[in-house]
C-alpha cells in the first residue's frame, strides 16, 4: 500500500481520477483525531477555493440526534458505528454521485450545539469533487461495504498515536468536557471506535502520513 508524504502527490492523483466524466468521490478514513476532517478540508479548498468545483461533505452531519441517541441508550458511547446513520450516508453520496443537474443538500454537524444541521451544504451541479470524511468508510458490515462502493477512492489518514490521542483529548476539553471526562472519553469510546478502524486499515487505496504532509492541525 502506498503511503504519501507528499502534499502534490495527493492534487495529481485526484487530477488522475478526473479523467472519466463522472463525479470524482474522495473519501478520508481514520481515526479520531488523525487529522482526516484537516485533510478533506485542504484537499477541496486547495483544489477549488471558491468551492464551486471541490466541495467537502462530512460523514458527521449523519450522527443520530441527541434525543434519538438517548432513546437508544447510546448517549454515552456517540461516536460508534451504530450512532450513526448510515444508510442515509450512503444514499447521499449515491445521489452525489448520480444527480449532476440540480443541488444536492447534504448536512454538516455542528461541535458547538453537538448536533447534525439539516441542508447546510450544497453540492451545485458545477461540483467535480466532492470529498468526505468518517470514521467507517471502510468498515465492511452493515451499508458501510456500500458507502465504500460509492466512492472513487478511500485515503486512510494516520497520525502517531501519542500525538493523536494528545490532540483528541485537548479537542474534548475545547468543546467542553473536563480534563478528567476528556480523558476518560477518549480511553473508553474512541479508543474502542479507534481499534475498529485501524482494523479496516488495509482496505484504504492509500495511507496519507499527515504529519509528514504538513497541512495543518487535524481537527477528527
Amino acid at each position: 500500500m502506498d503511503i504519501a508524504d507528499d502534499p502534490q502527490l495527493l492534487l495529481d492523483r485526484v487530477q488522475d481520477l478526473r479523467a472519466g466524466d463522472g463525479r470524482v468521490l474522495i473519501g478520508i478514513a481514520g481515526c479520531p483525531g488523525a487529522g482526516k476532517s484537516t485533510a478533506a478540508a485542504w484537499l477541496a479548498r486547495t483544489l477549488d477555493p471558491e468551492r464551486r468545483r471541490a466541495v467537502q461533505v462530512p460523514m458527521d452531519g449523519f450522527h443520530l440526534a441527541n434525543a434519538e441517541l438517548v432513546r437508544l441508550g447510546r448517549r454515552d458511547r456517540k461516536g460508534a458505528i451504530d450512532t450513526f446513520d448510515g444508510h442515509g450516508y450512503r444514499a447521499l453520496l449515491e445521489r452525489i454521485a448520480a444527480e449532476r443537474e440540480t443541488t444536492v443538500y447534504a448536512p454538516e454537524f455542528d461541535r458547538r450545539i453537538g448536533e447534525p444541521v439539516a441542508g447546510a451544504i450544497a453540492v451545485p451541479p458545477t461540483a467535480e469533487i466532492v470529498v468526505t470524511e468518517g470514521n467507517y468508510l471502510l468498515d465492511e458490515t452493515g451499508p458501510w461495504p456500500a458507502v465504500r462502493a460509492a466512492l472513487s477512492e478511500v485515503w486512510y489518514c494516520e497520525t502517531p498515536e501519542p500525538l493523536r490521542l494528545a490532540r483528541l483529548v485537548a479537542r474534548h476539553e475545547r468543546f467542553g468536557k473536563s480534563p478528567e471526562r476528556a480523558r476518560s472519553w477518549v480511553a473508553e469510546v474512541d479508543e474502542r471506535n479507534a481499534e475498529r478502524i485501524r482494523a479496516a486499515r488495509h482496505r484504504a487505496d492509500l495511507v496519507l502520513d499527515f504529519e509528514k504532509l504538513q497541512i495543518g492541525r487535524p481537527e477528527a
